[in-house]
């Protein structure tokens, strides 16, 4: 008779454990509780290694974003926001006859979905952007010189991360095929 009281009491603490894990679980991933929430505002800048819209090997980069989060998207958040920014580089024969310099300004508008998975301070995301960009070739062959200026379509991937050191200050790392290919700076929450 014991015995048979005793498998309903393990039943019992199986589905507590389990509904109090699920539980849990469903509240760990709460978009409320991340740190980029609907109707947060944010501006990054940073620097880094620029991407190539001039075939040439761009050395430089720069880009600064702003993001609005607008939609809840499961335990995250989407945002909308614009990025500018540029990529510039420069070679050379080590002669002055031969030469190339180019630079690109890009303007985008760029979308992503922000999670903090539930740890402190942290937010990551990923998105695509989309936008134009003026580009420039300047270089000298063989005593000539020649310049184009083009406007061509961009289009662009990213995945990044955040880490707030107050509520309103950070540093940013962002990856991908994007105004930047690697870059790192701050981040600002403004609300």
């Amino acid at each position: 008779m014991k015995r048979k009281n005793f498998i309903p009491a393990i039943l019992f603490c199986c589905l507590s454990m389990t509904a109090s894990f699920s539980l849990m679980a469903q509240k760990s991933l709460r978009s409320s509780d991340n740190i980029f929430t609907k109707g947060s505002v944010t501006a990054n800048l940073g620097v880094g290694v620029g991407n190539n819209y001039n075939d040439s090997k761009s050395a430089f980069g720069t880009k600064a974003a702003l993001e609005f989060g607008v939609w809840p998207a499961g335990p995250g958040v989407i945002s909308v926001g614009l990025e500018i920014g540029g990529t510039f580089s420069s070679q050379s024969n080590f002669d002055d006859r031969n030469d190339f310099r180019s630079r690109a300004v890009i303007i985008a508008g760029r979308s992503a979905w922000h999670s903090g998975w539930n740890v402190r301070n942290l937010d990551t995301y990923a998105g695509v952007s989309a936008g134009v960009g003026f580009r420039n070739h300047d270089y000298n062959y063989r005593g000539d010189h020649y310049q184009n200026d083009d406007v061509i379509p961009v289009f662009g991937v990213f995945a990044g991360a955040s880490y707030f050191f107050t509520p309103g200050f950070g540093v940013n790392i962002e990856a991908g095929h994007d105004i930047t290919s690697l870059q790192a700076g701050v981040i600002f929450k403004l609300r």
